[in-house]
């Protein structure tokens, strides 16, 4: 009989088809077991845990040396060991380099509407005024599909991210097509996922800018400027505590197979874990430094790639006195400088390298929930 550290019996509860059963001690399992009523596939978790795991992972109970395959989705858990923050670096390029053909069909699921939208828009911009007819209005109606198009098609590419890299990780090759319909399985529970974590951050953003238009419009007052830097900081933590618990959204919500309320609870029981650790061993800051190391990067595109402009842009500050005329010089120059080549070219690279933040993500919670 299975106990913990202080003799008390441990008990399960196993969850079949999104119906959950138990509390129930191993004898009991092994009873369902034999009725074929519990397999190594349908997950489980310790009775007052949060967390799940799968029913081959209870002691005594299956004993299964090979990767299960999880649920519904079919998803492969491999079986990773503890590993150290370089090792996840490494094992995210390896496992985008062996799926990168996959990754990059998937990326330009999401990119190609973009493009096309943008194109389309730049046409409808050098139309001239005497053009502006029923062409420029199905432009128009062109570049919002396109928008819709890609806003649709971005749940089915992060399920994909998750499965593609589980696959891979696992020693198996999924077919595409395959991937692309277990993908469109999550597209309700990820969309769900998506307008909520991503709608958070928007209005936090929008409420940092209200706190900076505050500060530049109430300069001259001492008061104003206190309450809205002590604003600033309430954004701060608020920004920073949310971060944290949406975490691991995405793998909860598809490798978990976990509901919308599900994968936020477990997404923040696991980025709160490993409190037992050094704290550079802890899935919230490694979370942190994955995410750093892209912003990062990031940042350093979007400087190479607007560096003519912002040099300008300076320039023209330092020079021009009157607002109106700075921005209507600055509009000129926008315009003068037409389709922007090395900008296209470096967003692009952006996109086509975005799924390895995806898979650095997977790779150490697999990592991080192994040791939890």
């Amino acid at each position: 009989m299975t106990r913990d550290d202080q003799g008390v019996t441990e008990e399960w509860i196993v969850r079949v088809d999104g119906r959950e059963y138990g509390p129930a001690d191993i004898d009991t399992l092994r009873e369902w077991k034999a009725e074929g009523r519990v397999l190594p596939a349908n997950e489980a978790r310790r009775a007052g845990a949060e967390l799940w795991t799968f029913a081959a992972e209870i002691p005594g109970l299956f004993n299964v040396g090979a990767p299960v395959t999880a649920g519904p989705s079919r998803l492969t858990q491999p079986p990773l060991q503890a590993r150290a923050f370089g090792q996840i670096l490494a094992e995210t390029f390896r496992i985008y380099a062996r799926g990168f053909l996959q990754f990059l069909a998937l990326t330009l699921l999401v990119v190609l509407p973009s493009v096309c939208g943008q194109l389309a828009a730049m046409w409808t911009q050098n139309m001239q005024a005497s053009d502006a007819d029923l062409r420029a209005l199905a432009a128009g109606a062109f570049v919002f599909l396109m928008f819709i198009v890609s806003l649709a098609m971005w749940p089915i590419y992060v399920a994909g991210i998750q499965i593609f890299t589980t696959e891979i990780t696992a020693g198996r090759r999924l077919g595409f097509f395959a991937a692309l319909n277990e993908s469109v399985r999550f597209w309700p529970r990820v969309a769900a996922l998506c307008i909520f974590v991503y709608g958070v951050f928007f209005l936090l953003t929008v409420f940092a800018l209200l706190i900076a238009a505050m500060i530049v419009a109430g300069a001259s007052s001492l008061f104003v400027i206190l309450l809205a830097l002590a604003l600033l900081v309430l954004q701060v933590w608020m920004f920073g505590r949310f971060f944290v618990n949406v975490l691991f959204w995405q793998q909860c919500a598809v490798l978990e197979n976990a509901g919308v309320v599900d994968s936020l609870r477990e997404s923040r029981t696991l980025a709160h874990s490993g409190r037992e650790l050094p704290w550079f061993q802890r899935p919230l800051w490694r979370g942190v430094f994955i995410s750093s190391l892209w912003f990062a990067f990031v940042l350093v595109i979007a400087l190479v790639s607007q560096w003519p402009t912002l040099q300008h842009s300076l320039n023209e500050l330092m020079t021009t006195q009157d607002p109106q005329a700075l921005f209507q010089k600055l509009t000129e120059a926008q315009r003068a400088r037409g389709f922007d080549v090395l900008g296209f070219a470096l967003g692009l690279l952006q996109k086509i390298l975005q799924p390895l933040v995806g898979i650095a993500f997977v790779v150490l919670y697999i990592n991080s929930r192994r040791k939890h």
